[in-house]
């Protein structure tokens, strides 16, 4: 047992030494400085998200990495060029008779940035193995986000034709995103009904995409969502806006209608759980603006950056709607987009 925890510290030690280690043509010193600013984090098979700041006189970060919401980082330090960021996972290794953990491990996770000229990095993150028995390394790049431009005018936009993009008789026009995963969406009575009933030891259930792609557009819907349901509408498979059962719940960016960790609605307009919901969603110029049952929720808010589950971390590509089906039981129906052309 001993040498294998010495081994997995040995390794551990030379892959954080490693992570940042720097070639001759990288040896001129680079200032923190250099780091501030907001990174889309291109990540294998899917997308991660970098803020650095200089906060009175500190740095400090937030990060999100694949899935989940945008999280402040544990610590920020700078050692040899290269940017190091942490952040803590919690592994239950025993629990009591009713379920509450007795001893947790805290894995630290670390994540290592360098410059790669003005507005790109190279990174790598280390983490320790859930069974404690080494580590995982994940290579990946990230690029500088362009500013923000102006909250678009939303009074001069033009749209393009409607497109409708779900018929009410099938499925024509959607496809699952993962090949290994179940579709559980089907067309109940003109509406495209979820229902991922998970069995143990079979595949879990995917997400769904439009064939289509879109760049800025207006989305209009309905959807209802049973007691304790949870679900998700990502625009241009990047933006998630969040469907969640959270009627008379407090402010949060992770209820309906808020985007997924980043904005929060200003008013609950949700309605109870069952019931038929309107739903219109304008994305413009890396703003939101949503809608909820006839009230403005987010009101052309600027979008800094991609939310859990995101396709790519590209922001400046057309990508498609798909919706949450891994999660919970949902209904969607009226689903039309319509394209912004200026």
């Amino acid at each position: 047992m001993k040498k294998n925890k010495l081994f997995s510290l040995c390794l551990l030690s030379t892959l954080f030494l490693g992570a940042c280690s720097v070639t001759p043509t990288e040896q001129q010193s680079v200032a923190p400085e250099s780091f501030l600013g907001r990174w889309s984090l291109y990540l294998p098979g899917g997308a991660g998200w970098l803020e650095v700041i200089n906060n009175a006189g500190y740095f400090d970060a937030d990060l999100l990495w694949y899935g989940g919401s945008v999280v402040p980082v544990e610590d920020i330090y700078f050692k040899d060029n290269c940017l190091i960021v942490t952040r803590i996972s919690g592994v239950v290794r025993e629990s009591d008779a009713n379920g509450a953990p007795v001893r947790v491990h805290r894995h630290t996770e670390e994540y290592h940035f360098m410059l790669n000229g003005k507005d790109e990095l190279k990174g790598t993150a280390v983490n320790i193995k859930p069974d404690g028995m080494g580590v995982t390394t994940t290579e990946f790049i990230g690029k500088r986000i362009p500013d923000l431009p102006a909250a678009p005018d939303l009074s001069s936009i033009k749209y393009g034709e409607p497109i409708v993009l779900f018929n009410g008789k099938d499925l024509t026009g959607w496809t699952l995103m993962e090949s290994d995963r179940k579709n559980g969406f089907s067309v109940v009575e003109g509406a495209m009904v979820n229902k991922p009933v998970h069995v143990a030891g079979e595949p879990g259930f995917g997400n769904l995409r439009t064939s289509g792609e879109y760049e800025d557009f207006k989305l209009a819907l309905q959807v209802s969502i049973p007691a304790g349901s949870n679900s998700g509408i990502y625009l241009r498979g990047i933006y998630e806006v969040q469907v969640l059962d959270s009627y008379q719940k407090p402010l949060d960016s992770h209820n309906m209608g808020g985007i997924y960790s980043r904005i929060a609605p200003t008013v609950a307009a949700e309605k109870p759980a069952g019931e038929w919901q309107d739903f219109e969603i304008i994305l413009c110029k890396r703003h939101v603006t949503v809608t909820l049952n006839g009230q403005k929720i987010i009101d052309n808010q600027p979008l800094y950056g991609v939310t859990g589950g995101a396709m790519t971390a590209d922001e400046f590509v057309p990508g498609p709607i798909y919706l949450q089906g891994d999660h919970g039981e949902v209904s969607y129906r009226n689903i039309v987009l319509t394209p912004i052309i200026d």
